[in-house]
């Protein structure tokens, strides 16, 4: 007879349990972290993974891709200051679940990815989620989207020893990119970039390790 009320108590702890655990990690933005209790992770996993959907660790996807850890997500999406009126450009859609958090904070998320099969399924889990400003695009993400640009906010999801020229030309005065760079697997840096009338601003958050960033389609295309 209690089965009903044990379940919904695992599901609150579940939960308090999450949030806790992103803000120990410091997320600590109370439209982040509203946004992340109001979307559940675990739709955005499959198969072997899916039971662990509520842990702060990094999970396997498709076409040899991954989803970040709920924190990291949490970071870069603080790190973005997201505002209720901004266009946000994603590169590397990967599950969905990033999108899915920009799209509580912007008014509009562009997402794009290389393998289509990530794509599909993503829009998928939009749609059960009710989730209608968010628009999923296959392509060649290095490149941006300039037929929507410029963009308030940028994110980028995979790794560039640099940040792209084209997704910074994307960028409008006034708007913040945040992405992983370094050179290799073990060696990478999340960064913010903010463009200013004078120029480019740096800072440097922590290390990271991110999919590299790859030009082209995916072979599933």
């Amino acid at each position: 007879m209690n089965d009903g009320h044990e379940e919904a108590v695992t599901e609150a702890e579940r939960k308090m349990q999450f949030l806790y655990a992103l803000r120990s990690k410091g997320v600590t933005d109370k439209d982040v972290l509203g946004a992340m209790e109001s979307v559940d992770r675990g739709p955005f996993i499959r198969g072997l993974f899916a039971g662990r959907a509520y842990e702060d660790m990094p999970l396997p996807i498709a076409c040899g891709q991954t989803i970040s850890q709920p924190s990291v997500v949490g970071l870069m999406t603080q790190a973005l200051e997201v505002t209720p009126r901004d266009k946000v450009l994603e590169i590397g859609t990967g599950s969905g679940y990033q999108a899915a958090i920009l799209s509580k904070l912007a008014r509009r998320v562009y997402t794009i990815d290389r393998h289509r099969r990530l794509v599909h399924e993503a829009r998928v889990v939009f749609e059960a989620l009710d989730l209608n400003n968010i628009t999923a695009i296959t392509a060649d993400g290095s490149f941006g989207l300039p037929e929507q640009a410029p963009f308030d906010r940028i994110i980028v999801t995979a790794a560039a020893e640099d940040p792209p020229g084209p997704l910074l030309a994307q960028l409008k005065e006034g708007g913040i990119m945040v992405l992983p760079v370094g050179q290799s697997d073990a060696v990478q840096h999340l960064i913010r970039v903010r463009k200013t009338a004078e120029g480019l601003e740096y800072d440097e958050m922590r290390a990271v390790r991110f999919v590299p960033l790859l030009e082209g389609l995916g072979k599933d295309t």
